[in-house]
């Protein structure tokens, strides 16, 4: 398994809190909800896995994830059944178990 250095939000530095925080507010509200059995004690402290690999490089975190949430807008047409179903058929495909 690969390892990444990541910064935990303790050790934030301004630019890295702002980047997080940031990205998080283009996200639909239901994304927002963390699934605390799913994430060790480790996980709860440091955030999410995806998104702290990009700590080192805040401004890359934000436009990658900002780009995301942007993409996730319920102003357009997919619903969140319909962006669910598209990435489990995507991972069924790349035989990816997440």
């Amino acid at each position: 398994m690969t390892w990444i250095k990541t910064i935990p939000m303790t050790e934030a530095t301004p630019e890295l809190g702002q980047a997080i925080e940031g990205q998080m507010k283009m996200y639909p509200p239901e994304y927002m909800t963390p699934v605390e059995s799913l994430m060790t004690h480790e996980q709860q402290d440091a955030g999410p896995a995806i998104i702290m690999a990009h700590s080192l490089l805040p401004n890359t975190l934000y436009h990658t994830f900002a780009t995301f949430g942007t993409l996730l807008s319920p102003d357009l047409p997919l619903s969140r059944k319909q962006h669910e179903m598209i990435a489990a058929t995507v991972s069924s495909l790349n035989a990816c178990h997440y």
